[in-house]
């Protein structure tokens, strides 16, 4: 019951400092050899800002069948721990996402990793299905931001890059507000533009209110933020791996700011995704949703916005939608664990938003 467990701090890696090492490896889908120039130049980024990097052997999914994933689940799950455990390193970042990263989760061993000195984690989209299962069950912080790849980025006024969040140290406040612009296409064509560096950001539009009865109104939510990819962290949803009732009662007491990146699944996919991580509990402790801007499919009468609704608009808790917080540029990096306060207000009819996190 809530009350009779002793409240356990976040714990916040070291500040990330030049000369220090990152370490990179792919837990899911590694990168085919005609991308690779895009992984040299996303490391060479960081060597630039003064870091060691070292890349682990699975990253080239060309040495490996089935090619959505960058090896045997075994090899994976040994590489990221083997650079969790490693002192000497600072920061871990994937290349991108991918598929089937659920597949290792039973094989990380997160008593050693809760044991070890604790490393900056990084990533989205498939990344957060190991990234929120080791905030969750380790209580130890992790950036929901960009990828390796996005790392070259130049991102617009209000959005923190993710080694400048990595640098704050414990204690330390971090602020981002919404920039006002987006991308409305798709991927770079890193194969033909491997240096690309401008995010050609030709949208505009705020965030929108979407729990009913209080669009527009302007709101302020509190509390630890928990953050993952709906179509990935939802099938660990409520289980021994991300048992967030758990956490909340360990480690956030005063509830949960939910942040939820929908990718590609169709809005009726969406609704019954987040039904289901409903009904197994997961926003029994929210204190407020947080849901990514998406170019995901709805249907002419039932939209993603819609499919968000009807799922969780039930909980009477503020939901906010259209955030940088997804797999549409650009994207906020946030901390996972941190101390969030995420304000709200229509301006002219536009949505602004401002996230505030405390590494206490």
């Amino acid at each position: 019951m809530t009350g009779t467990v002793a409240v356990m701090p976040i714990r916040y890696p070291a500040p990330l400092r030049p000369g220090d090492r990152i370490g990179v490896t792919s837990p899911s889908s590694g990168v085919a050899d005609d991308l690779w120039p895009r992984l040299t130049y996303a490391v060479d980024f960081l060597r630039h800002k003064g870091f060691d990097v070292v890349v682990g052997e699975l990253n080239h999914t060309s040495r490996h069948s089935p090619s959505h994933v960058s090896g045997p689940r075994e090899a994976r799950a040994a590489e990221l721990m083997s650079m969790l455990l490693d002192p000497s390193i600072r920061a871990v970042v994937p290349p991108w996402g991918g598929e089937t990263c659920i597949d290792l989760i039973d094989l990380l061993d997160w008593g050693a990793v809760a044991a070890a000195e604790p490393t900056w984690c990084v990533g989205f989209s498939d990344t957060s299905t190991w990234l929120t299962s080791l905030t969750v069950t380790t209580g130890i912080a992790t950036i929901h931001g960009q990828n390796l790849m996005d790392t070259p980025y130049t991102l617009p006024d209000g959005i923190r890059h993710w080694v400048d969040v990595a640098t704050t140290p414990p204690g330390g406040e971090i602020v981002q507000r919404s920039p006002g612009v987006f991308r409305t296409t798709g991927h770079d064509d890193y194969a033909a533009e491997p240096e690309v560096s401008d995010y050609r950001l030709d949208g505009r539009g705020g965030w929108v209110r979407l729990d009913p009865g209080h669009a527009g109104e302007p709101v302020t939510l509190a509390g630890r933020l928990v953050a993952g990819c709906v179509e990935t962290v939802g099938f660990l949803a409520g289980g021994r791996f991300a048992d967030l009732d758990a956490f909340a009662d360990t480690h956030a007491p005063e509830g949960i700011v939910h942040v939820l990146d929908i990718a590609e699944w169709a809005s009726t996919d969406i609704c019954r995704a987040l039904h289901a991580m409903r009904l197994r509990g997961w926003f029994d402790r929210s204190t407020g949703i947080v849901v990514s801007r998406t170019r995901a499919p709805g249907l002419p009468d039932f939209s993603q916005h819609d499919a968000v609704r009807d799922a969780l608009g039930m909980l009477g808790v503020p939901i906010l939608a259209d955030v940088e917080c997804g797999h549409v540029p650009p994207f906020l990096a946030l901390v996972q664990g941190a101390e969030t306060t995420v304000s709200f207000e229509e301006v002219d009819g536009v949505g602004l938003g401002t996230v505030t996190q405390r590494l206490t």
